[in-house]
């Protein structure tokens, strides 16, 4: 499990001009309809962000962490995985999200990222695009790198970089050999579900590759440490959040 239905991503307050969010369905190109939720600064931006939930799909944590980077002066979307199995609408925190999870694929999720990345493109015109995800998010998020989207760049907290999750997907080490963006992958150091064998082999690929690539694990921390229940990894959570916005400023170009 990711984070918990009332789980708070750990960003600091959002001021300064104010944000316009609302919610979405988007079409992706094989006519799968999915939820979205999107946040962008009322003024000027300068960068978009499709955001990959975890395994639970698009919920709350998401939309605030929407939020949090229009804050920080970027147009962010964040789409639902489970349109073709469980439509559009709202969903309790008794959804059994995992039957869904067990029915996706890397290519409905390429699919519905990419409608994501369209309607960003279409928005946001001239803006560089970067996917990031968390856990299942995580790994979705690289994978997005091979996907032919055009990133400037793809992100992920704790991502399995060695799972393939659906036979025949794939693992983001297995789509090395096709990525072409920058990849930043922020991983907890005590993180039983993701040995540092496996981030070792992600790194390894990523450098045989020459694939732009920052690689940072924070002794200690658990997976899903981003999170504001763990105050105790309030530093780790806090640097990792520059990491991002500081990535995402260095790739001005997609």
């Amino acid at each position: 499990m990711c984070f918990d239905v009332d789980s708070s991503p750990p960003l600091p307050p959002v001021t300064g001009g104010a944000l316009v969010s609302n919610d979405l369905v988007l079409e992706a190109a094989d006519g799968n309809r999915f939820a979205a939720y999107e946040s962008s600064p009322d003024g000027d931006l300068a960068a978009c962000v499709v955001i990959l939930p975890d395994v639970r799909g698009l919920y709350r944590f998401y939309e605030d962490l929407a939020d949090g980077l229009a804050g920080a002066g970027h147009h962010a979307v964040a789409i639902d995985y489970f349109g073709r199995t469980a439509g559009v609408g709202k969903r309790g925190e008794d959804f059994p999200h995992m039957d869904h999870v067990a029915l996706t694929t890397g290519a409905g999720v390429a699919a519905d990222a990419a409608a994501a990345v369209a309607h960003l493109r279409a928005a946001s015109p001239g803006r560089p695009v970067f996917t990031l995800g968390f856990c299942f998010g995580g790994s979705n998020s690289w994978n997005q790198a091979a996907g032919g989207h055009g990133l400037a760049g793809a992100i992920g907290f704790y991502g399995n970089p060695v799972r393939e999750r659906t036979p025949g997907d794939g693992s983001p080490v297995d789509h090395v050999p096709e990525m072409t963006a920058p990849i930043l992958a922020l991983m907890g150091g005590d993180d039983p579900s993701i040995p540092a064998a496996a981030v070792a082999a992600f790194e390894a690929a990523l450098a045989e590759a020459g694939i732009e690539h920052e690689i940072v694990t924070y002794p200690g921390a658990p997976h899903s440490f981003f999170d504001r229940q763990h105050a105790d990894y309030a530093e780790e959570s806090a640097d990792a959040w520059r990491r991002v916005l500081a990535f995402i400023a260095a790739h001005p170009q997609g």
